[in-house]
């Protein structure tokens, strides 16, 4: 397999990936979505939009291993506690929001501030 292919592959696996977790996004608020499911879902998002990570980036090979082995396992995790009816029309509602490319500068500030209180909660604990 050429370098070339190998990229394109991977890139539009990356692309479902995240045409997936948007609709995960739009899953977890509908009502026939179990509470269990909702939670954990939630907090699977949140960790998939956030632009921090559980391991840090610059950490080599580990550091990629949450966006390669967490995010999809949580993913297949969350597709299993969705009811099918559920995820079949958040999919073709992820699919038209992200022809255009949706922004969510809510949601983006809501996260960095949980992930900025988080850092503060704990350097006030380590100190």
């Amino acid at each position: 397999m050429r370098v070339r292919e190998f990229w394109t592959i991977w890139k539009e696996q990356a692309r479902k990936l995240k045409g997936e977790i948007y609709a995960l996004y739009l899953a977890y608020r509908d009502p026939r979505v179990p509470w269990y499911a909702k939670l954990f879902t939630a907090c699977l998002v949140g960790y998939a939009f956030s632009p921090l990570d559980l391991i840090p980036d610059f950490i080599p090979v580990l550091g990629h291993l949450d966006d390669l082995i967490i995010i999809p396992l949580g993913v297949a995790l969350a597709l299993r506690m969705i009811p099918q009816l559920v995820m079949l029309e958040c999919r073709e509602k992820a699919r038209l929001a992200l022809q255009d490319k949706p922004v969510n500068w809510i949601a983006a500030g809501i996260i960095v501030v949980f992930w900025l209180l988080l850092a503060a909660i704990v350097i006030a604990f380590c100190s």
